[in-house]
């Protein structure tokens, strides 16, 4: 498939487990962190690329709720990768016109991490050519947990009306309520687990598992799993595909 065209049916909304840095470090005899690394660089293309796709929407789970059992070193490691990375990437997705979110539960983080967090996503606010979501400190339980505590209090308060309460009432209060749900999700390094991302907005997305580890993954690999989406038959439940 060429590279100069996207795919007739398009995946507007692409989410990734950017799964395999550790292990492709490891069997380098490299250290851990040096995984990350080159996995910042895999990003840093496919958040470049995406919109020759047709993608608009691009969602990467960076750190998961259940990452804070790894090593302290690695944890911290990894803090200090994304404070560098912000800084270092927020004058080129201004030139990219890259908008940046970031979801999960912040409280946790180092207050220097969130407010360069917080720099980021206003600086980029306005700009449109791709829409990159980063999962930081981020489950999907904690998430729609977090979610109902948030509908609860609302309820509580008077603000909310039980028998009002609908699907789309529970959306609203997710993290990604301003986003699209996932077209396609993209689990790397040959696991085949959902692993509580996007638990909520992944019900009816299409997966496709790779055994390429995230240093690996490049272009062609996002590719491959986009011609894969595009021969699918997505049904949302009618017997005929949508």
């Amino acid at each position: 498939m060429s590279h100069d065209s996207p795919p007739q049916k398009t995946a507007r909304h692409v989410a990734v487990v950017m799964d395999g840095n550790g292990r492709w470090a490891s069997a380098r005899g490299l250290e851990r962190l040096k995984g990350h690394a080159r996995g910042v660089d895999r990003v840093r293309e496919i958040v470049k690329v995406a919109p020759n796709y047709g993608i608009e929407y691009l969602t990467i789970f960076a750190f998961s709720t259940e990452n804070w059992k790894r090593s302290a070193r690695e944890v911290l490691g990894l803090m200090a990768l994304f404070r560098r990375f912000i800084r270092k990437e927020s004058d080129t997705m201004m030139r990219d016109d890259v908008r940046v979110r970031f979801v999960g539960d912040r409280v946790r983080l180092d207050k220097k991490l969130s407010a360069l967090m917080e720099g980021l996503e206003e600086r980029t606010r306005h700009n449109r050519t791709l829409n990159l979501t980063v999962a930081l400190n981020y489950g999907g339980r904690d998430e729609i947990t977090r979610a109902v505590r948030r509908m609860a209090k609302a309820v509580k308060s008077g603000m909310l009306e039980p028998d009002s309460i609908t699907e789309d009432t529970l959306n609203d209060y997710l993290d990604t309520a301003d986003l699209p749900d996932p077209d396609l999700i993209i689990r790397t390094s040959g696991e085949h687990r959902t692993s509580n991302f996007l638990t909520w907005q992944a019900a009816y997305a299409e997966y496709v598992f790779t055994q390429t580890a995230w240093p690996d993954f490049y272009e062609a690999e996002l590719v491959e799993a986009l011609e894969q989406y595009r021969n699918r038959d997505r049904r949302f439940g009618a017997s005929e595909a949508v």
